[in-house]
């Protein structure tokens, strides 16, 4: 079963989407799904999974020099 993690970042831009794409796709399966909504207020990062834990994302966009929190329901 696919999990859906659901985050806030401070990824703005298409560049800063670029520079975490080979990261997420380092983390993912070819079968699992990410994708950002630049136009929403917090910049959502939206994760579609069945194996990464909330904290390794996290912990991968901060590296990259991002903030990231999980937004839960």
């Amino acid at each position: 079963m696919r999990n859906v993690l659901v985050f806030k970042t401070s990824v703005r831009t298409d560049y800063g989407v670029n520079q975490v794409a080979p990261l997420l796709n380092q983390l993912l399966t070819p079968a699992d799904r990410w994708n950002f909504d630049l136009e929403d207020c917090d910049h959502i990062l939206r994760v579609e999974a069945q194996a990464v834990t909330p904290s390794v994302i996290i912990d991968r966009l901060q590296q990259a020099g991002f903030l990231c929190a999980e937004l839960e329901d």
